[in-house]
């Protein structure tokens, strides 16, 4: 075929048709899944992803990416591939794995939905899982000492609670008050949703096991903490530095937990009578100062917006990471929203229900995929979340119940 023989190429839009998760749990020998497998988490997620949407045929499916932050044990082995085998995927269907940081299942999102766009695929598996009580952050990494002795980066910029601690030194009116303040009306936003049905019916069953206690079922995210007080949250330390203001109740834990989402051209979606719960309008990666990783999320949307003609007065929803109460806090400032805007986390955050890393892009997106459900009045939401070593991302999507659709 000649060059002038080809087919023209022409951009396609991109659409969120489903997302489910894991409970999240708590990582350590205590934790719900303290004694199963990375890989069966991120398993379980496929397979429930495949039976929500039977209208999708197995070997519709032309990529699964499946991000981790640490790439080993049973979260190696080129995740992806292996994990689309073991969930019973055609073995033509291929794979692979993707790492960067928290924000993995979110560019897992973005690069196959960035291969939708551009034809080299119809429908995609994205998501991401993190076992941190089995491979805590960093385990087996081997910094190359030039970052130090050449002092490429500040020393902190490691220590993921270090640099929340510089970032409240950074911007000294984001008080412990306001961090703890927020982090409270996570806990609250959380509860109530799970009350109201909100938060639930995305979560998939998963079955553990405990060598000392048996089989069991993990039907709900262990973290959340309703009997959060201010008066409690004040009382505790600060473990990164000395009368700091970064504490366990203002910081997400260490957890674990998977999520997965489908992605698939619009025009498919239509095609094989699948849901489409949102629109992809664009999005940003930047890097910042890795011991301020915590403000990437400022330039990231500035980005976002900027490349999509968009302003932040369009954003109705925001869904942002809540890694560190001041990174949120610091998001808010910078862009003039209020630190309880109703806009923002309605259903909660990290801070309650957990970030297992890699995994947590996607349950940002499954919830305003969810919200969007309810509110046909907002016509674009944010997910966006910090990215440890210096980096931000945001993705802006689109309503399809937006009621300004209507003739």
């Amino acid at each position: 075929m000649s060059s002038e023989e080809r087919r023209p190429r022409s951009l396609r839009e991109v659409v969120f048709v489903d997302g489910v998760r894991t409970p999240f749990g708590k990582a350590g020998p205590k934790g719900i899944y303290a004694e199963t497998r990375a890989d069966d988490l991120i398993v379980r997620v496929i397979r429930e992803l495949l039976r929500r949407n039977p209208a999708l045929p197995a070997d519709r499916v032309d990529e699964v990416a499946i991000a981790a932050t640490t790439q080993i044990g049973d979260q190696g082995l080129t995740l992806g591939r292996t994990a689309a085998l073991l969930a019973g995927l055609p073995k033509s269907v291929p794979g692979y794995s993707i790492d960067r940081m928290c924000a993995g299942a979110l560019t897992a999102v973005t690069t196959t939905a960035s291969g939708i766009a551009f034809g080299a695929y119809d429908v995609a598996i994205a998501g991401g899982v993190e076992h941190m009580g089995r491979h805590p952050m960093g385990e087996g990494a081997d910094p190359n000492p030039r970052f130090f002795s050449e002092k490429l980066v500040d020393e902190s910029a490691l220590v993921m609670g270090s640099t929340a601690e510089n970032l409240h030194d950074r911007f000294p009116h984001l008080t412990k008050e306001r961090a703890d303040a927020f982090a409270l009306a996570s806990q609250q936003k959380y509860a109530k949703a799970v009350a109201n049905g909100q938060i639930g019916p995305e979560l998939v069953t998963v079955a553990t096991r405990s060598a000392e206690h048996g089989w069991g079922v993990a039907t709900v995210d262990e973290p959340p903490r309703p009997n959060t007080t201010l008066e409690g949250l004040g009382t505790l330390k600060t473990p990164f530095r000395p009368h700091g203001h970064v504490t366990a109740g203002n910081a997400a834990g260490l957890n674990d937990g998977a999520t997965g989402c489908l992605l698939a051209a619009e025009d498919v979606a239509q095609e094989l009578g699948l849901r489409i719960g949102m629109r992809l309008v664009g999005y940003g990666f930047v890097g910042v100062e890795p011991e301020v990783m915590g403000v990437g999320p400022v330039p990231a949307t500035e980005r976002a917006l900027a490349r999509t003609g968009l302003s932040i007065e369009d954003i109705g929803l925001f869904e942002l990471n809540e890694a560190f109460a001041v990174q949120v806090l610091a998001f808010l400032d910078h862009f003039g929203i209020a630190d309880d805007d109703e806009r923002v986390n309605p259903w909660g955050g990290a801070i309650a229900v957990g970030h297992p890393l890699a995994s947590s892009g996607v349950r940002l997106m499954t919830q305003l995929s969810r919200q969007f459900a309810e509110r046909p009045d907002v016509r674009y939401g944010l997910t966006a979340m910090c990215v440890g070593l210096g980096m931000g991302a945001a993705v802006i999507w689109e309503n399809p119940n937006w009621e300004g659709n209507t003739p």
